[in-house]
């Protein structure tokens, strides 16, 4: 029963974030783009950037803000994702890796945009 309310909190945490991003300009270009075992929740374009969004969502911050659950090990699989969609797609904009927080709390929600929340590291 857990997961099945976790993956809810989740699906229902990205239609949230989508109408954030549409309601603020965005345009939507892919949901849940998969390549292998890599997945992005929201590629969107807004201006001249494409925006690789990794949404988080959280019934509680008793544990820590939702965004704090974006590790280093899963922002190097969204740099990934996003190098191969870039590359799949012929696509030489600038990109931004955004994170966007979603704090589900009773019948509460906050939305927190966090604009260029990672970059990726030169090795």
């Amino acid at each position: 029963m857990k997961k099945e309310n976790s993956h809810n909190l989740g699906v229902e945490g990205e239609k949230i974030a989508k109408k954030h991003l549409l309601d603020k300009g965005y345009a939507i270009l892919q949901q849940n783009w998969r390549f292998k075992k890599l997945e992005v929740d929201i590629i969107a374009s807004y201006k001249d950037l494409i925006v690789f969004v990794e949404v988080k969502s959280r019934s509680t911050s008793d544990f820590g803000e939702p965004e704090l659950f974006v590790t280093k090990k899963k922002q190097g699989f969204l740099i990934s994702a996003a190098h191969e969609y870039l590359v799949s797609n012929d696509i030489e904009l600038e990109c931004r890796f955004d994170i966007v927080s979603v704090l589900q709390n009773n019948n509460k929600i906050s939305v927190k945009h966090l604009e260029g929340a990672f970059y990726p590291s030169i090795k």
